[in-house]
């Protein structure tokens, strides 16, 4: 059904594009199926193309790019399920399953919990992750990857111009991918409807989009015991990957999600001068986000220990956030913009029914209001930049607070500086607090969890000759995890997983490098990230060393009518006692019964651009053919084996 729907997708934006080009002169075209020898008459555009700079990129922070259609191995990094580079993250064997976490960034702390289920988020668009578009004529962009048994990934956008002011886009990005093992069906579809306006007089402006996702995944459990043992002994049962044990064989989960969101702002006063002097601005901000997860599974499984269903177990729960913010701005030449903000926000989350307990009655809703106060700050000088933003909850049930900062300082062209300062205190993530399910031991109330305070301090600096480096020390006071129970024996029961919160604080060191280097044609991009968790190591689990390195030939041929990149990528991690998945939340939750043991991957790839397309053909973990693969992605997830994988990604401009 889906690929039906993309199908008419593509029509729709190839009929109204033709509507909206430039009018071609001369006699129509006749159609290609005429005969050899009749006589046509060739048409020639005429008019001078906009140039790229045109197609304008926006971010909702209202970061400027433009549209780039070149070819590098930063674009090969991030051609993948994701649409980003996806270095600290570690895959599972089908696209579209969760991610094992190698490095931590905390680029989103706020003051408020967030919505469960964390390991279905790898693939959800949020706020910040939508762009908005101006561009002089219609543009396309055309992603497609093949995947790993019966299916594909696309990714479509189209944007145009209704005026020069008015400008919508449309974007679908759809994933089926079968997998090789049994019950590791992924199935997701992200839907973005995007309006970039403003007024002749540049008085008035508003961003908005409409966004629905969903998110569904078969569950597997993981390898069974003897299934695990086979694997890591490369036993010949289980080289035909859908013939392996599972622990799970009718259960799925499910993400839905709705996102209406509305950025606008009108300039009170427009300012002296071009330098816009004076100016006072007030901006609305409207979020109304609407999410539910699912569990279902047709028949219990021991596994998680009793339960009050023995079939069509059915774990449901919704969350709704409806958030308005307000920001009355002024803007001095010499001072900078000061604006003071001020939030509302209603938060409902929970389930349907109230359960009593023989020990504790757990309610099925938490609802409150909160009301926030704060301000942002941004003044540029020259060659640098400062800004700033902070809020506190003052209302509601739930205190916190955020300070985000960066100064940055652009010295010339190739060299820049940057410092970032991020402070939060929230409470933890809701299904930390409250969680219901058809499994008995999945079932609690913790509204005594303290707050998370985290602190957050990262410096970076990037040369075109050195190269890019950053450093980050963070600082975790009452973290929040999933870890696994331990039974009345002392042995640590791998299925029954309980939300829990030490109050040792994490102190967590990341310092990360890139450099490419270049001989005539070879071409060596090395990315290096270490990392040390000076306190909390048992709670919170990294790997010490994650390396990739890319060995490539790249050259221009057919009289430079062909780009042409081909060569190896290489990437290791150390041995590190992994998290494991749990099916039931979506969760990865603590454990130390199993050390995920390093390894590298090498693949070898050929990428080449002709025109505004990009073509990519890669031999994913090529190692593997002669050398086997006994690796994981974690506990009970055998790591991807060897696939041919191939695509492109091409720009239309009409």
């Amino acid at each position: 059904m889906k690929s039906v729907y993309f199908l008419i997708f593509i029509l729709f934006c190839s009929s109204f594009s033709s509507a909206q080009g430039r009018k071609l002169t001369g006699s129509e075209v006749p159609d290609e199926g005429f005969e050899r020898g009749e006589k046509t008459t060739s048409v020639k555009d005429d008019r001078d193309k906009p140039s790229i700079t045109k197609y304008k990129i926006i971010s909702i922070s209202n970061d400027t790019t433009y549209v780039d259609t070149t070819l590098s191995i930063r674009k090969d990094y991030a051609y993948n399920y994701l649409r980003k580079d996806d270095f600290e993250l570690l895959p599972f064997a089908n696209v579209g399953l969760p991610y094992n976490e190698l490095g931590y960034t905390f680029n989103n702390l706020n003051a408020l919990p967030r919505f469960g289920a964390r390991a279905k988020h790898f693939n959800y668009l949020e706020v910040e992750d939508i762009p908005y578009y101006e561009v002089p004529t219609p543009f396309t962009e055309l992603y497609f990857r093949t995947v790993y048994e019966q299916g594909q990934n696309i990714d479509a956008t189209f944007a145009t111009n209704l005026k020069p002011n008015l400008n919508v886009s449309i974007a679908y990005k759809g994933l089926r991918s079968l997998g090789t093992y049994q019950r590791s069906l992924a199935s997701t579809g992200n839907l973005r409807l995007g309006l970039n306006y403003r007024t002749t007089d540049n008085r008035y402006f508003v961003r908005s989009h409409f966004a629905t996702q969903d998110i569904l995944n078969q569950q597997s459990g993981g390898l069974t015991d003897r299934a695990n043992q086979q694997f890591i002994d490369e036993i010949e049962e289980v080289q035909n990957r859908a013939t392996a044990e599972i622990r799970l064989t009718n259960a799925e989960t499910k993400l839905d999600a709705k996102r209406f969101y509305l950025n606008q702002f009108y300039n009170i006063r427009p300012g002296n001068d071009s330098t816009q002097n004076g100016q006072v601005r007030l901006n609305h901000i409207l979020d109304f986000t609407d999410k539910e997860y699912q569990f279902t599974q047709g028949t219990a499984n021991a596994i998680f220990g009793a339960s009050f269903e023995s079939a069509n177990l059915n774990d449901e729960v919704e969350y709704q956030n409806v958030s308005n913010t307000m920001i009355l701005s002024y803007y001095q030449r010499y001072l900078g913009r000061i604006g003071f903000m001020a939030r509302h926000q209603n938060l409902n989350y929970g389930y349907r029914t109230i359960l009593v307990n023989e020990d504790q009655t757990i309610p099925n809703r938490l609802t409150t209001d909160i009301v926030s106060l704060g301000g942002t700050y941004l003044k540029t000088y020259k060659a640098f930049k400062l800004e700033g933003q902070a809020a506190y909850n003052i209302t509601g049930d739930y205190d916190g607070y955020e300070v985000h900062g960066k100064a940055s300082m652009t010295l010339s062209d190739s060299l820049q500086f940057a410092a970032k300062l991020d402070i939060s205190s929230s409470a933890p993530n809701f299904n930390w607090i409250l969680n219901q399910s058809d499994y008995e031991n999945y079932n609690w109330y913790n509204p005594n969890f303290d707050n998370v305070n985290t602190q957050r301090l990262e410096v970076e600096a990037e040369s075109k000759i050195y190269g890019q480096i950053s450093a980050s020390l963070t600082q975790i006071d009452n973290h929040a995890y999933f870890g696994f129970e331990r039974t009345a024996e002392g042995a640590v029961a791998d299925s029954l997983v309980r939300p829990l919160q030490t109050d040792q604080q994490i102190r967590y060191f990341k310092i990360k490098a890139e450099k490419d280097f270049k001989y005539g044609n070879l071409n060596l991009a090395n990315t290096i990230m270490y990392q040390n968790v000076l306190d909390g190591e048992s709670v919170f689990p990294v790997p010490e060393i994650v390396t990739r390195n890319s060995l490539f030939y790249d050259n221009y041929l057919f009289d430079r009518a062909l780009y042409l990149q081909t060569g190896l990528t290489f990437n290791y991690f150390s041995s590190f006692m992994s998290k494991a998945y749990d099916p039931i939340l979506s969760e990865f939750a603590i454990q130390d019964f199993q050390e995920l043991e390093g390894f590298y991957t090498a693949d070898y790839f050929i990428n080449a651009k002709i025109r505004e397309a990009r073509i990519y053909l890669k031999l994913e973990n090529f190692t593997t053919l002669f050398q086997g693969n006994s690796n994981f992605s974690a506990p009970r997830y055998p790591y991807r084996d060897f696939a041919i994988r191939f695509g492109l990604v091409w720009n239309f401009f009409l």
